[in-house]
């Protein structure tokens, strides 16, 4: 089998399986009757929620999710080059060290911004 007819098929199972979960999640959906004055409530872990639910959080918190989920996703970037780095060759080790410097140049203006800094 090619890899371009596995691809395909793998392709297809994927969509066939998704699409049938789709379907029969349709199908056989529970809706409540019932209201409940419960549901509306804040959940803290089975805590009794202490203050209201709407808090206004610093702009600053967001920039650093931002940047954690940015760096988050060059680690998953450099594991599948790191698994292959041998038969990727200098092409490869060019490649990704671009990658990597292109990263870094973000951060150390992010940091010389004070994006990073919290206060």
């Amino acid at each position: 089998m090619t890899a371009g007819l596995a691809l395909l098929a793998f392709l297809l199972i994927a969509v066939a399986v998704s699409g049938t979960l789709l379907v029969v999640a349709k199908l056989l959906r529970v809706v409540s009757t019932k209201h409940e004055p419960l549901k509306e409530q804040t959940y803290e872990c089975g805590e009794v929620p202490s203050g209201l639910a709407w808090v206004r959080f610093h702009a600053r918190y967001y920039v650093v999710a931002l940047f954690f989920v940015l760096f988050d996703i060059e680690t998953a970037f450099l594991l599948p080059w790191a698994t292959i780095v041998k038969e990727a060759g200098a092409t490869g080790l060019v490649a990704v060290g671009s990658f990597v410097v292109v990263l870094m140049l973000g951060w150390v203006w992010a940091s010389r911004k004070g994006a990073l800094q919290w206060q």
